[in-house]
């Protein structure tokens, strides 16, 4: 099939954009940033007002979301990462509250419009077949969705295949931009984190499926699976940690129920070495959100362990992960997605893990959560709680076992306090104070 494509430069392609236009532009490192400052130009000049851009995590500068755009840009995201949380937190962008898996809903029931999709794509194949690489999630619907599409052709995007693989007619306008996909970079994993990751490897059983968060936690945990066997990958998203394991054989994926042989994701977040990896790789699929996150498909595959991490619990158990208090800090993401499934799942684990005090000597463990905050893991929906003091199983529990198992995996300067709070919100007439009060 003949592939003599008509590129445009990235200011002509986005002349398609209207003022009260809904833009979806492709997540994390594929976020299309000759496209998105074109765009911003266009504002700057005065030719465009009230339009909404909405994405999942993007890395890079997000300038749609500052000040300056006010009423020129909204950001309404999907997810709130790093690089718009500022703005988010002033009121200048906002956040549309969704389960990951869900966010590719929005679209395809027009809940939310998608009028221009911006994405990236690699160069295409003998077939006419381009791939999103390493952002399928919402960005497949948004192109089947879209009034109209425009693709940046960059040589750096994988060839990833799964639902990643879409014809080029989908596409309307084709821009070449062959600047290299950003890159995130993880530090090595601390003290604390390290005997997180310790903790969580010991609950991580042979032949188990694995969903990890992204971050240090999950880089700590596959640094202690190394003695592992028969591993398989079903999640959200993956980084560099998952490639030794790959390399050892100990991801093999042979004891999953669901494309068993294959890791399955649905965007990366991780260097160049991840996404060269995925590069014609028949071993990775790239599928929808709608189907990585679906909490049935999810529970079928046996032992499935999700991990994820929180920004405080309480004593009930109760976790909150998208804000601190009525500050919006990331999204409900995937979390519970994958918290019901591997729930469901027969002998799975869902596991929340996170440090017990922040660096600055804060307790992430409190009596009562923040006023405001937002509860993404409901105390109904946690199984285990890690910190980097132990492994507790709340299954089952009652409030004052649970209160009790949380205190002892609490930091030590924050245990009397805890205590205290337990005290009088249980009675002294209850268990919790015959059973642990006083008992150092």
């Amino acid at each position: 099939m003949k592939t003599n494509i008509k590129f445009t430069t990235p200011e002509e392609a986005v002349k398609v954009i209207k003022s009260g236009d809904h833009v979806h532009l492709s997540s994390v490192a594929s976020a299309p940033q000759c496209l998105i400052n074109a765009m911003c130009e266009r504002g700057r000049r005065g030719e465009l007002r009230d339009v909404h851009v909405h994405h999942l995590h993007t890395e890079g500068p997000a300038p749609y979301s500052e000040a300056e755009f006010e009423g020129i840009f909204q950001l309404d995201s999907f997810f709130v990462g790093a690089n718009v949380r500022k703005t988010t937190q002033a009121g200048y962008a906002d956040y549309i509250p969704i389960f990951l898996s869900e966010t590719q809903k929005l679209y395809r029931c027009g809940a939310v419009p998608c009028n221009v999709a911006m994405i990236q794509v690699c160069p295409p194949d003998k077939h006419g077949y381009v791939s999103l690489g390493t952002s399928v999630d919402a960005t497949l619907a948004a192109v089947e969705c879209a009034d109209h599409v425009i693709a940046v052709i960059n040589k750096h995007v994988p060839r990833a295949f799964g639902q990643a693989m879409i014809p080029m007619s989908k596409i309307d306008t084709f821009v070449e931009d062959d600047t290299p996909l950003i890159e995130a970079k993880f530090t090595e994993p601390n003290e604390i984190e390290t005997a997180i990751g310790k903790h969580c490897a010991a609950l991580i059983e042979d032949g188990a499926t694995l969903q990890m968060g992204i971050g240090a936690i999950p880089n700590a945990v596959l640094a202690q699976l190394g003695g592992h066997k028969n591993l398989g990958i079903h999640t959200e998203m993956f980084a560099d940690g998952v490639l030794p394991l790959v390399e050892k054989g100990v991801v093999n994926g042979e004891a999953k129920k669901t494309d068993p042989g294959k890791i399955v994701s649905t965007f990366l977040m991780g260097s160049k070495t991840v996404y060269d990896f995925i590069d014609d790789n028949p071993g990775v699929l790239m599928m929808d959100v709608g189907y990585t996150n679906d909490p049935y498909i999810i529970s079928q595959n046996d032992r499935m362990t999700a991990i994820n991490s929180a920004l405080q619990v309480d004593i009930t158990g109760q976790v909150s992960a998208d804000s601190l208090g009525t500050k919006f800090w990331s999204g409900v993401g995937g979390q519970i997605d994958f918290v019901y499934g591997a729930s469901l799942s027969k002998g799975g684990k869902a596991i929340i893990a996170m440090p017990s005090i922040t660096n600055k000597g804060v307790s992430k463990i409190t009596p009562v959560l923040l006023p405001g905050a937002g509860v993404v893991t409901t105390r109904n929906h946690i199984h285990w709680f890690v910190t980097e003091n132990g492994a507790v199983d709340l299954y089952g529990k009652t409030l004052q076992e649970r209160a009790r198992l949380i205190i002892s995996v609490a930091h030590p300067s924050a245990q009397e306090e805890l205590d205290r709070a337990a005290f009088e919100r249980f009675g002294s007439h209850h268990h919790y104070v015959k059973g642990y009060m006083g008992k150092k």
